[in-house]
C-alpha cells in the first residue's frame, strides 16, 4: 500500500504552498504528491491522469479539500466511484475525513461537494453581475485582461520582448524560468500582443 496526495489550483496565480503542506503533514513522501495549476471543472488535467494509472489496489490518496479532486459535482462522484471501486482509500485533511461508502459517509461527501459547486456557480454568477453593471455604468469599460505592461513588470515585459526578438518563445520561456522568473509560453506570446497593441 502507498500513500499518495494530489493537490489542485485553479489559476497559475494561485499557490499551492497551503494544500502541499497539509498533505505533507499527512505523512505523504515529496515524491508521492501529484500537483498541478489547472481549472477543476474538467477530470482531463495531466497530472491528475497520471496520478489515476498510478494508484494501485489499496492504495491511499490524500486530499487537502475534497472540491480539489473535482469541483464538478458529477464528476467529483464520478472519481470517488471509480476510486472506491478500486479499493483506494481517499482521506481528506480539511475536514479531517475518510471518505467512505456506507449512507452516513456518502451524505457527508455528497453535501461538501454540492456546496463547493453551488459555490462556484455564484461566484460566476456574481462576476458575470460585475461585469454588466460595468459594462452599463462605466464608459471606459473594456472587456478582458488589462495590459500589464506598467510599474514593477514593465522592466520584465521589456527583458522578455528583447530576448523574444532572438529566440523562440519556448526558448524564451526556458531561459526567464531557468533564471528563477517562472513564464510560460503563452505569457511570452501575451507579452508580445501587448507591445504589438
Amino acid at each position: 500500500m502507498t500513500v499518495y496526495g494530489y493537490a489542485r489550483v485553479s489559476t497559475a496565480g494561485q499557490s499551492l504552498k497551503d494544500q502541499l503542506e497539509k498533505i505533507k503533514s499527512a505523512g505523504v513522501r515529496q515524491k508521492n504528491i501529484f500537483y498541478e495549476k489547472f481549472t477543476g471543472t474538467k477530470t482531463n488535467r495531466p497530472a491528475f491522469q497520471l496520478l489515476l494509472k498510478t494508484l494501485k489496489y489499496n492504495d491511499t490518496l490524500v486530499v487537502a479539500k475534497l472540491d480539489r479532486l473535482a469541483r464538478n459535482l458529477r464528476e467529483s462522484l464520478n472519481v470517488i466511484h471509480d476510486l472506491q471501486e478500486r479499493d483506494i482509500t481517499i482521506k481528506v485533511m480539511e475536514p479531517n475525513m475518510t471518505v467512505s461508502n456506507d449512507i452516513g459517509g456518502k451524505i457527508m461527501y455528497s453535501t461538501l461537494l454540492m456546496v463547493a459547486d453551488i459555490e462556484r456557480d455564484m461566484i460566476i454568477e456574481r462576476t458575470e453581475a460585475g461585469r454588466r453593471y460595468a459594462k452599463a455604468h462605466n464608459p471606459n469599460f473594456r472587456e478582458g485582461r488589462k495590459p500589464r505592461m506598467q510599474g514593477k513588470n514593465r522592466d520584465f515585459y521589456l527583458a522578455v520582448h528583447d530576448y523574444k526578438k532572438t529566440h523562440s518563445a519556448r526558448d524564451t520561456a526556458q531561459f526567464f524560468t531557468s533564471i528563477g522568473k517562472t513564464i510560460s509560453e503563452r505569457t511570452v506570446y501575451r507579452i508580445e500582443n501587448e507591445f504589438r497593441q
